[in-house]
């Protein structure tokens, strides 16, 4: 079993590894769309090519926390999140980055469907609408683990004591 253990937990370095490669990856191609915009004409469409890296390099922040978050707390931590603590600041961690690159694929759509197709703003609508619902749907989340959290006050003890293997 503890070879199986040391198997996942390699596994989880190269997906983390995968990711983190995929964010440089973005990072070089949003560099691109910023440079063919600084060094074109300035106008409109420059702007919307900035907006458009802004959007390129939100996803690559997602890959970025999921490589991150992956390495410390299934490598380095190697936690088991079946408890509420460890589910809960699993799952915020995630929601936090997911949440808020949504919410800059919506303001790129945005721009994007007010100057090029106002039919887009029916997607824009959604993708925004989509962002408030899984907003709500993390505080409802949090305020229920809350509750079982207190439940196992334990679970919390021991999260937080092994949050000095990730601060260095």
């Amino acid at each position: 079993m503890k070879k199986l253990l040391t198997a996942f937990g390699a596994i989880h370095a190269l997906i983390a590894f995968l990711f983190a490669a995929a964010a440089l990856f973005l990072i070089a191609i949003s560099a691109r769309i910023g440079w063919d915009a600084a060094t074109g004409e300035i106008g409109l469409a420059a702007a919307q090519q900035v907006i458009e890296a802004i959007g390129i390099l939100a996803a690559a922040v997602v890959a970025l926390q999921i490589a991150e978050t992956i390495i410390e707390e299934e490598v380095v931590r190697d936690a088991d999140i079946s408890a509420p603590t460890r589910v809960r600041r699993f799952l915020s961690r995630f929601f936090v980055v997911v949440v808020v690159a949504l919410a800059i694929e919506g303001l790129v759509a945005t721009f994007h469907a007010v100057h090029d197709d106002l039919s887009g703003l029916v997607y824009v609508a959604a993708l925004v609408g989509s962002v408030g619902v899984l907003l709500a749907a993390w505080g409802v989340f949090v305020h229920l683990n809350r509750s079982a959290e207190e439940l196992e006050p334990e679970a919390m003890e021991k999260a937080q004591s092994e949050d000095h293997k990730v601060q260095a």
